[in-house]
């Protein structure tokens, strides 16, 4: 299967089937060391050939969910597959065809609607099952200690190379956007990923000169917050707290209300609209704040805030 970084793996399959028109295969889900529910369950792929000019579309089978509220990456009605998996099998299909090709492909996870009752996935607004994620298609098994480890070697290997300026990313969608601007070295790059903390901490006893800090909206709102650990299962979004920051910027009482009972984070900065770049602005500062008080000085910080497609909402300066 052809991967976004040039990687090419196999997998077994536990199933493969043609019939007219199409062909079923399934894989099983191996997580590895990281903690996930998904983890042993069977992932099912189906391509039925579709009328032309239609492209590649993506339906929801049996354990895969449905959007039904805004503020994800898919509209309300869309199958719960993220822009990354489709754009990952489109690009598989292309290549085993040789070209574009008009297919239907519908995922399914026998058992996750099940499992996906013990996730967030009620709380956001999906229903019926499991989302499809990712972007690199692959998953890096690292334990919170070693991937902390990881952050601090980064830092080492930065200030080694002479490195005064730091870019600390949440993921690299924020990564490449931040960069496009910066143009740092590859050793100036740092994924710190949802280690706000483990990074800071380092950070306060190994100073460097600048810092920038480049993440999505709803992790430099949690940063904001307080939040050390960025990750979904261990930090969440105080709407509250969020409602109230939509008002300092000059929302009105109709935009505090959506946003103390929002879903999620994002869709607290569409509702925003025209305000949607001062509350981006102001989550900045914040998250800013957070980091100068963890840092105890030394380290001058700017925060950068992306959207789920890399376009700048606002920085803290």
């Amino acid at each position: 299967v052809p991967l976004p970084r040039g990687l090419r793996p196999v997998f077994a399959l536990c199933r493969a089937e043609r019939f007219d028109g199409g062909g079923r295969a399934g894989v099983i889900k191996d997580a590895g060391d990281d903690p996930d529910v998904t983890h042993g369950l069977e992932i099912v792929a189906e391509v039925r050939a579709a009328p032309p000019g239609g492209g590649v579309r993506f339906q929801a089978g049996e354990g895969v969910g449905t959007v039904t509220l805004p503020g994800r990456a898919r509209a309300p009605g869309e199958p719960a597959i993220n822009p990354g998996p489709r754009a990952q099998i489109t690009a598989a299909l292309e290549d085993a065809a040789g070209g574009p090709v008009d297919v239907t492909v519908t995922l399914s996870i026998p058992g996750g609607a099940a499992v996906a009752a013990k996730t967030h996935n009620p709380r956001l607004g999906i229903r019926g099952g499991l989302s499809v994620l990712g972007t690199t298609g692959v998953v890096v098994p690292y334990s919170c200690a070693s991937w902390i480890h990881a952050i601090q070697r980064g830092v080492d290997v930065a200030r080694a190379g002479g490195h005064d300026h730091i870019l600390a990313s949440t993921g690299r969608t924020s990564e490449q956007a931040a960069n496009a601007d910066l143009e740092l070295a590859d050793e100036a790059l740092i994924d710190m990923g949802d280690f706000a903390g483990g990074l800071l901490k380092y950070l306060r006893r190994h100073p460097v000169g600048r810092l920038t800090i480049a993440g999505g909206f709803a992790k430099m709102v949690k940063l904001g917050q307080g939040a050390m650990d960025l990750h979904s299962a261990r930090s969440h979004v105080d709407f509250a707290r969020l409602a109230d920051l939509a008002r300092d910027v000059g929302g009105g009482e109709t935009l505090v209300q959506q946003a103390r009972y929002a879903n999620t984070a994002a869709q607290v900065l569409d509702l925003a609209g025209p305000l949607a770049p001062d509350l981006a602005r102001a989550v900045a500062r914040r998250a800013r704040e957070t980091a100068m008080a963890t840092l105890a000085g030394g380290t001058d910080v700017r925060v950068c805030v992306y959207d789920r497609q890399g376009q700048l909402r606002g920085t803290s300066s």
